[in-house]
């Protein structure tokens, strides 16, 4: 019996392959980021260190999901994730998280550039699926919103209070 491959009826396979070449950055950069983000909760320190160690936590839960979303999506258009730390050093092109142990509003600051990158990259993901497959765009989407959410709170906690 031949060996069949199975995948979302309705995309073509040339369609499913370009979206899945999107989806696999998108699934080393959450995977990256979920590790700087467990990162940063074990190394923040100083004034305010609690409240931003116990808003970590969270953050790396849901960006795990996101790359399960994003990698059982590969899977469903007939592809295989890879979810290696090679698959991440192989192809990335940004660099590795600069900070060890170091005060909040170091942390926070370069954790909002790693946010930076991350959802600009999202972005440009969206509309590179745009014309192939609209329900994986519409999960980077929602996806999107969350990490926009998660970089909000960061940013509150750099915020000055004056202007």
């Amino acid at each position: 019996m031949a060996t069949r491959t199975y995948r979302a009826a309705g995309i073509s396979a040339d369609a499913a392959e370009r979206v899945v070449s999107v989806l696999q950055e998108r699934l080393n950069a959450y995977n990256d980021l979920h590790l700087t983000l467990k990162h940063v909760h074990w190394n923040v320190v100083g004034p305010s260190f609690i409240g931003v160690h116990e808003m970590i936590d969270p953050e790396v839960d849901q960006v795990r999901l996101n790359a399960d979303a994003v990698a059982e999506r590969i899977a469903t258009l007939g592809f295989s994730p890879k979810g290696t730390i090679g698959a991440i050093t192989q192809t990335r092109d940004w660099a590795d998280y600069p900070l060890g142990r170091a005060t909040v509003p170091d942390h926070l600051a370069a954790l909002n550039d790693q946010y930076d990158r991350v959802i600009a990259d999202n972005r440009a993901a969206i509309a590179a699926v745009e014309d192939f497959d609209l329900v994986t765009q519409d999960m980077l989407i929602g996806q999107t919103a969350l990490l926009e959410k998660f970089q909000w709170f960061v940013q509150a906690h750099l915020e000055s209070g004056t202007k």
